[in-house]
């Protein structure tokens, strides 16, 4: 079975400076996901984990699930389902609505179903979702490698799908953990009791 290749078309040619670059890096890394679209593993994994990032649902159940460990955990779930709650609000109705960005086109049927957003393409929610929540899951936690490994992939993923430019995702995720910083500066974790570690 054969997966037709998706193929990327530009509207306008970037006039000089900043922009050229970034719509080389764009076009780069475009270039690199080029290699596994295509691949029933890889298409798989990317489109199911874009999927799940929709409106923060897989963040949303890693932290139901660290705040089933103790009540130490509870209130690190509760203040990550809070700034999730608020981060979409925040990217969506405001720093979305300053940019404007128009998504890559797509000539050519997706291999899989995907929801298809009509905001600005820059950042990316699912990027700055993703980071903020790692962030601050990660807080206390042992299993934080985790949380940010999930957090790469589903960024990833709105690239591999071709929902976002590289650089969207990327700038998505520079927001993402300055948010989830500031959060955890402001709004620190109580200590862990001890016996609970």
């Amino acid at each position: 079975m054969t997966v037709t290749r998706l193929r990327l078309r530009s509207h306008t040619r970037p006039s000089a400076g900043p922009a050229r670059v970034l719509a080389g890096f764009d076009r780069r890394v475009d270039g690199w996901f080029d290699v596994l679209r295509g691949r029933p593993v890889a298409d798989r994994v990317f489109y199911g984990a874009s999927a799940l990032g929709d409106h923060g649902l897989i963040w949303a159940i890693l932290a139901a699930l660290r705040g089933l460990r103790s009540r130490h955990d509870w209130h690190a779930a509760v203040r990550t389902a809070a700034a999730l709650a608020g981060e979409t609000v925040l990217v969506n109705a405001g720093i979305k609505s300053l940019f404007r960005r128009s998504r890559p086109l797509v000539d050519t049927p997706r291999p899989r179903p995907l929801r298809q957003p009509r905001t600005s393409s820059f950042p990316s929610g699912h990027a700055t979702s993703a980071f903020m929540a790692a962030t601050l899951l990660a807080e206390d936690d042992p299993l934080w490698p985790l949380y940010y490994a999930t957090a790469a992939v589903v960024a990833a993923s709105r690239a591999h799908v071709r929902i976002h430019h590289a650089s969207d995702v990327v700038g998505g995720a520079f927001i993402g953990l300055v948010m989830g910083r500031l959060i955890r500066h402001f709004e620190p974790l109580p200590l862990r009791p001890a016996g609970n570690a």
